[in-house]
C-alpha cells in the first residue's frame, strides 16, 4: 500500500468516526428536537459501536487510562467488563481480554463461536486458521487491525501515520489501557490480525 493510499484511507475513516451534525432547525421545529434529543444519548456498555475496525479503534478510545486495582493486581471492576467479553475466564494478564472486549463491543467478536481469548496464543492461532493472521513482513496494518507480539502481547492499531509509524491501544500496558507509539515494524510485531 502506498503512502498516499494509506492517507486517503486515513481520512476515510476520521470522516467514518466524525459524521457531519445532524440539521438542526426546521420550518415547524421538529428536526430541532429530535436533534437535541439525539446529541443528548449516551451509548450503553451493550450497544455495539459503529461495526468493524473503526468500531474497535472507537470502543479502545474511550477505555485509555483505565488502570488495575490496586496496581499489579490485575484486576479492576472496569477490568473484570473486560474479562466478561470471555466466558470462563479469570483474574490474570488482560491484554487478550481487553481485545476481545473492544470487538465484541465493535460488533466484531473474535473467536470461531465469538466466544473471545484470555491467551495471546489462541488468539494468533484462530486468526491463523481463519485467514485472518498477516505477517508484519507483509505491509502496514490497518486502524482496527489487532497487532501481536508472539504468544506474549495483542493490543488494537489506532492509527498508521504517514511516516509508517504505527500508534496503538493497548490492555494491560504498565497496569492501564494506554497509547503507544512504534516504528513502521511495529516494535518486533509478529503479525496483525484483520477482525474486517
Amino acid at each position: 500500500m502506498t503512502i498516499g493510499a494509506t492517507l486517503a484511507r486515513i481520512s476515510e475513516i476520521e470522516t467514518a468516526l466524525n459524521p457531519p451534525p445532524p440539521p438542526t432547525t426546521s420550518t415547524n421545529g421538529a428536526d430541532s428536537h429530535f436533534s437535541r434529543v439525539l446529541g443528548s444519548a449516551s451509548i450503553s456498555a451493550a450497544t455495539p459501536l459503529g461495526g468493524g475496525a473503526p468500531g474497535v479503534v472507537e470502543a479502545a478510545r474511550g477505555e485509555i487510562g483505565q488502570a488495575e486495582m490496586p496496581p499489579g493486581s490485575n484486576d479492576s471492576p472496569r477490568i473484570a467488563q473486560y474479562r466478561s467479553a470471555v466466558p470462563g475466564s479469570g483474574v490474570g494478564p488482560w491484554c487478550a481480554y481487553f481485545a476481545s472486549w473492544a470487538a465484541r463491543q465493535a460488533g466484531t467478536p473474535l473467536g470461531e463461536h465469538g466466544e473471545g481469548f484470555g491467551s495471546v496464543g489462541a488468539l494468533w492461532e484462530w486468526a491463523e486458521h481463519s485467514g485472518r493472521a498477516i505477517p508484519a513482513s507483509a505491509g502496514p496494518p490497518q486502524p482496527g487491525d489487532l497487532i501481536v507480539w508472539g504468544g506474549e502481547h495483542v493490543g488494537i492499531v489506532e492509527a498508521v501515520l504517514p511516516d509508517g509509524s504505527i500508534r496503538t491501544i493497548e490492555g494491560n500496558s504498565s497496569d492501564r489501557v494506554s497509547q503507544r507509539s512504534y516504528g513502521p515494524d511495529g516494535g518486533g510485531a509478529t503479525g496483525f490480525v484483520r477482525l474486517g
